[in-house]
């Protein structure tokens, strides 16, 4: 690859990070309603789409210590957001679950988020709402490849 393309590869992947940041710090707003702060929240929605999981991945998921993610995950246990059970395949570790009320809230959370960023794709025109579909399938393309 010329130094060129890849010049102007960095220059767009600058970009889209920069844009994926903003979007994603806008739509953070709307998460207050939740109830929850933003380690609880980031924390269930690993718990919702990737559990059960144990603590250890958990914390690996998070970016955390165990002993951060312990107390991250018996808040969430008290609010019954998640519940820990006995590894059934190794009964020495632990799996944690998302509970219906926690699969709720944190579903509602996200139908927040997209009715938030659906509101402002609709003042698009046609046009650029049909480059934005395009765009995002490609992302989805760059981020299966990462």
């Amino acid at each position: 690859m010329s130094i060129e393309k890849r010049t102007d590869a960095a220059v767009l992947a600058d970009q889209l990070h920069s844009a994926a940041i903003h979007l994603l710090r806008k739509l953070r707003r709307e998460d207050a309603a939740s109830g929850l702060n933003a380690p609880r929240l980031s924390a269930l929605s690993v718990i919702v789409f990737a559990g059960p999981v144990t603590l250890g991945d958990l914390a690996a998921a998070e970016q955390v210590r165990p002993p951060t993610m312990t107390r991250i995950v018996d808040a969430l246990a008290d609010q019954g957001l998640v519940v820990k059970k006995k590894n059934a395949d190794d009964g020495r570790s632990t799996l944690i679950h998302a509970t219906a009320a926690g699969k709720k809230l944190l579903m509602r959370g996200r139908e927040r988020r997209v009715r938030a960023l659906a509101v402002r794709i609709a003042t698009l025109d046609a046009k650029e709402r049909a480059a934005l579909g395009e765009a995002a399938e490609i992302l989805r393309k760059v981020i299966a490849a990462i």
